[in-house]
């Protein structure tokens, strides 16, 4: 535990671009580990780049199929070798908050004691895991090991805009992903938790670029501005459909679903103003969850949202998609939302919400075949556990 606090200690009195060095120190001296290598997962989440050798020096790692991608998939630590005949590899996912980083590599040597090392390994990546997000706001470093290849302008202001890609409470945990990763225009998600609720926001600008960004990321910090007024959800909506309408004057609008969830009942508050739907997964059962159509946001002046309220229950899973996934047509013009989508959430059941998204998109690109979507795919995935489950795991179904 010194050995520990003496790391986070260190960490915190590093620069921001040098964590990894820090840690590899740390390492060697407590453990006479060799090679200590940190990679962070891409915007599509299908590599693993190093953080100190750039693309064009060290080849990425790809989530599926390798050593380093299966601790990151299953978000357990991975050994590779046998510590009685030599040196073993630990992978370990670097995961704060339930938002999945990366993963750290460590060589230890012959006859380590690995089980008995796991657990002190696990808290030198939280404490990693921690001090990248507070060194992300001074260097690029850890951004830049993100990219498989160069964001257009408008991927880059939506995924400044993201809070995360999931995040786990014991009551919940929520997966997300977004399509094109490195050319997204206007689909847009965004939460916030508090002792008491849970508010979650799916979005979709229309137009394409940077208008289609632009509109997007003023729409959100609209709606970020009225949640931390205080405002109800509704009041959330109108403030946002104001901000919008006051900019464009009807020329453009955004779409949105807006949900706040109760953690104590699972009473679920939702405003549905455009496009993005939802479906629940149930008992194995998958449904769609219509509400009543409102107005997107900037549509009109002085338009009026009226919430509707539903509840969930522990094991429900719930899977919101822009109208890039549900709209999406195969070959024979079969919309994807209409059989395929419900297919490929009871398909994934029993896959954690983190993969749920990726899942779905692959399934989706299978679905429409060639040539490449034209519009964002965006998926996010819920699964509600519900207080009185301290351990907050498991899938639904």
């Amino acid at each position: 535990m010194e050995e520990i606090a003496a790391l986070e200690r260190a960490l915190r009195r590093a620069a921001p671009h040098t964590l990894p060095e820090v840690v590899r120190a740390a390492l060697a001296e407590r453990y006479g580990a060799g090679q200590v290598t940190l990679r962070m997962a891409d915007y599509g989440m299908r590599s693993l780049q190093d953080v100190e050798a750039p693309a064009w020096v060290a080849e990425p790692v790809p989530v599926h199929g390798s050593p380093q991608g299966r601790a990151f998939g299953s978000q357990e630590p991975y050994v590779v070798g046998d510590p009685e005949t030599g040196p073993v590899v630990v992978h370990l996912p670097v995961t704060i908050r339930g938002d999945r980083l990366g993963v750290l590599s460590v060589e230890l040597p012959r006859h380590t004691d690995v089980r008995s090392a796991l657990p002190e390994l696990e808290q030198v990546c939280e404490a990693l895991g921690h001090e990248i997000l507070v060194a992300e706001r001074d260097t690029d470093v850890y951004v830049l090991a993100r990219r498989a290849s160069r964001l257009t302008l408008a991927a880059e202001m939506q995924w400044q805009l993201l809070p995360g890609r999931s995040c786990t409470r014991p009551e919940f945990s929520i997966g997300a992903q977004l399509e094109p990763a490195y050319a997204v225009f206007g689909d847009n998600y965004d939460w916030s938790v508090s002792s008491d609720h849970l508010t979650l926001t799916v979005a979709n600008g229309m137009g394409e670029g940077i208008d289609a960004a632009l509109l997007t990321n003023l729409a959100v910090n609209a709606l970020r501005n009225a949640r931390r007024a205080g405002l109800d959800l509704a009041g959330q909506a109108t403030l946002a459909d104001q901000a919008v309408y006051a900019q464009y004057r009807g020329r453009a609008h955004v779409s949105v679903l807006l949900l706040r969830f109760t953690l104590s009942t699972g009473e679920v508050e939702a405003v549905d103003a455009g496009s993005p739907r939802l479906w629940r997964l149930r008992d194995r059962t998958v449904e769609a969850c219509p509400f009543d159509a409102q107005l997107p946001l900037g549509m009109f002046e002085d338009t009026v949202y009226t919430p509707e309220h539903f509840t969930v229950v522990p094991g429900d899973r719930l899977l919101f998609a822009s109208d890039g996934v549900y709209d999406a047509v195969s070959g024979s013009g079969e919309s994807y939302g209409e059989r395929a989508l419900p297919r490929a959430l009871t398909a994934t059941r029993l896959l954690p919400p983190t993969q749920v998204p990726s899942a779905v998109l692959r399934a989706l690109s299978e679905h429409h075949g060639e040539p490449p979507l034209d519009d964002d795919a965006l998926v996010v995935c819920l699964d509600w556990y519900g207080r009185g489950r301290p351990d907050g795991a498991g899938a639904a179904g």
